[in-house]
Order: structure tokens, then sequence, then C-alpha cells
């Protein structure tokens, strides 16, 4: 073929191309698209948790798609509000979408039980990030998530005393009131709080109570603690109800520290609840800032925000789904049989092995203090 020839037929391809009547095949036509899914509030009153989560799944993608060209990477968002009844809703849609591979999530643990029986009839590997119910992974209970549901972070037996232990430090003698917000989540760790408390020398449990998460007036229960003389109160709910209860309790008077478990651990607790939140005392995880400050500067470039609560676990969690599809497991099953068998390691160094019902072998909680209108990391609970 002479060069005139050649010249002519780039031309006719380059304003076909332009037109959109042709294609030309390019290195780009290998690159091979796969789907997961992330599950959490992403609309609500618990929005943010779910929304700092997502973001951590789509800058693993993007670190992902970086380091491997020929791969791109779908994530199908699911919004379940961090409700039980509306993840029964969503979850069977995400189940017969046959493109999903594996699913980060679900984030809360009474969505994560309304959601189980579609995706294990579907056979769906599914990495939460902060579902830390326990009977999510204990056989006998009719909550259990096997052989689907694995989770990277650490269960309530582990959250209820080390909350119980920050909630008193430097108490002396420390009268506790301890109260849940009857959801799935709440009631179990209140009853590991309370248990934990049993081990806290001097701590007295003086009163309990149990309220609607979605209450607005928290007039009851403020009496019952003001009239127990308790100088600690410990919320097992979220961080939304949580606002709304402290603002009211402070406008009594009282002085008692309020402390809350990983549901009220976000950074919106302290922006809803202004000066009433100074000197809250919450367990949680720290984000990707207290692993590397590098890499939170590039999460920040790349995101357009800073990591927030349980960026870490969902990391984890997309990595882990990720790596699978770069080891050729693009199916559900092949997936599956790959998470249960997985053993690598979390951004944070510690090892990712799950045991055969779905749980890691490590699960440190750290405490956080409001200040100046944040949270405060003040170090691992011991």
């Amino acid at each position: 073929m002479n060069k005139k020839i050649k010249s002519s037929l780039a031309i006719v391809t380059a304003v076909a191309v332009a037109f959109g009547i042709a294609s030309v095949p390019t290195a780009s036509a290998a690159t091979k698209t796969y789907t997961i899914a992330y599950q959490g509030p992403l609309s609500g009153g618990e929005a943010s948790t779910g929304i700092d989560e997502q973001n951590a799944v789509k800058y693993a993608i993007k670190l992902f798609e970086a380091a491997n060209k020929n791969i791109k990477v779908k994530i199908v968002s699911v919004d379940d509000e961090g409700d039980a009844g509306k993840a029964g809703t969503v979850a069977p849609g995400v189940a017969a979408n046959k493109n999903i591979l594996g699913l980060v999530g679900p984030a809360y643990s009474g969505a994560t039980i309304a959601s189980l029986p579609y995706y294990k009839a579907a056979g769906m590997a599914l990495i939460s990030p902060s579902a830390t119910r326990v009977s999510l992974t204990d056989p006998t209970s009719a909550d259990f998530g096997g052989p689907v549901f694995h989770r990277v972070v650490g269960k309530d037996d582990l959250q209820g005393p080390a909350l119980a232990k920050y909630a008193t430090k430097g108490v002396s003698n420390a009268k506790v009131f301890v109260f849940d917000d009857q959801s799935a989540y709440a009631v179990p760790l209140r009853g590991y709080v309370e248990a934990g408390l049993k081990k806290v020398t001097g701590a007295t449990l003086v009163g309990g109570d149990s309220v609607p998460k979605d209450a607005t007036d928290y007039a009851p229960t403020i009496a019952k603690i003001n009239q127990s003389g308790a100088t600690v109160v410990i919320y097992t709910g979220y961080y939304s109800a949580a606002a709304i209860f402290i603002k009211q309790l402070r406008d009594t008077g009282s002085k008692a520290i309020f402390a809350g478990g990983d549901g009220v651990f976000n950074q919106e607790f302290p922006v809803l609840a202004g000066a009433a939140a100074e000197g809250s005392r919450v367990t949680g995880v720290g984000g990707l800032a207290g692993v590397s400050a590098k890499l939170e500067a590039d999460f920040k470039k790349k995101m357009g925000v800073s990591s927030g609560v349980y960026s870490v676990e969902a990391f984890d969690a997309a990595n882990l789904l990720l790596s699978g599809i770069k080891a050729g497991k693009t199916t559900r099953a092949a997936m599956l049989k790959y998470v249960n068998a997985y053993k690598g390691k979390s951004i944070t160094g510690n090892t990712i092995k799950f045991d055969k019902n779905g749980d890691i072998s490590y699960g440190l909680f750290a405490g956080f203090t409001s200040k100046g209108g944040v949270l405060v990391n003040t170090g691992i609970v011991k």
C-alpha cells in the first residue's frame, strides 16, 4: 500500500470516528469491566457514615484501575438508609443483578440481617466495614450470615467492654446509666457494655432505658438519669439521635459524662450537637489519616474530601474484592470461595483472614473525645 492510499484511509477513518459512524480498534478494546456494590445509608439521618464508606470504596477503585489499565470496575450504590425495613426492599434487586460479583456492606447490623436472605440465596460475598452485631457470625443464631457474610471490623463483644472502660476512665466510683435505641445494633451492645461495667473497678450501674431511634423528646429518660444520680451516661444508638439527646440533657444542667459506641462515632455528631457535645467520649475506628498522612493527602486530592468513619475498613473490604477480580474470580461462586480463603494485609498492617464464621482475628477500638467541634483520637482503649 503506497503512502497516498494510507493517508487517504487515515483521513476517512478519522472523519468516520468523529461523526460516530465507525470505530477503530485500539488497545482499550481489551479492557474488561466488572461490577461490585456498596450498601449503606446514603440518605437520611445516618447518611454521613455511608458516604464516608462509599468514598473509600471509590478511592480503592481509582487506585486499582490506575494500577490495572486493562480493568474497569463499576460500583452500584445501594442506599438502605441504615434501616432494616428499607434494606429488605433494596437487597432483592441487588441479588438479582448478576453482574455484581460482591458487595462492600451492608454497613449496619439491622440492615444486614434484613438483606441476608437474598444474598445467601444469590451466593454473593459480603464484606461489611461496620456491622458489629455478634449474632451475625454466630452459627447458633438465626441472624448468622455464613457462608456469605464477612466483616473487617471487631464485634460488639469487644466494643462493649472497651466502651465501658473508656466512658468511666478517670471517674471515681462511676455511677453509670445505659440506654439503647431499640435497634438490632444497640440492644445487644448495651448488654455487652453492662457486662463490661462489672469489670470496671468502682463502677456501678444505676439505671437504664430503651428509647425508639426516631425519638425527639428524651425528657422521660433524662428524668430517670437525673433521679439516678448518674455521673456517666452511655448511649448505644446512632449519632443523629445522640445529638438530639445530648442537647436536651445539657439543657437540664446535667454535667454527667456522655459516651457512645461506634454508632455515635461520626464527625457529624459534634457538628449537629454543637457545644453540648464537648467532652463526649466515643469508641470507634480511625480514618486513613491515622494510618498514613501521605495516603490521606492523596485521598483528599482524588476524592475532594477527607476520609472519615470506617474509611480504613471500607478501603480494606473493597481492596479484597478487587484483588479477587485481578485474580480472575469473576463469578459470584469463584469470588465467594476466594473471600472465604483469603489471607492478606490490611492497610493498617494487620492480617486479614476470616475464620469459618466470617470474623477477622483482630478488632481493636480507639477512644475519641469531642474537642472544639471535632472527635479527636485519644488512642486504643486498653
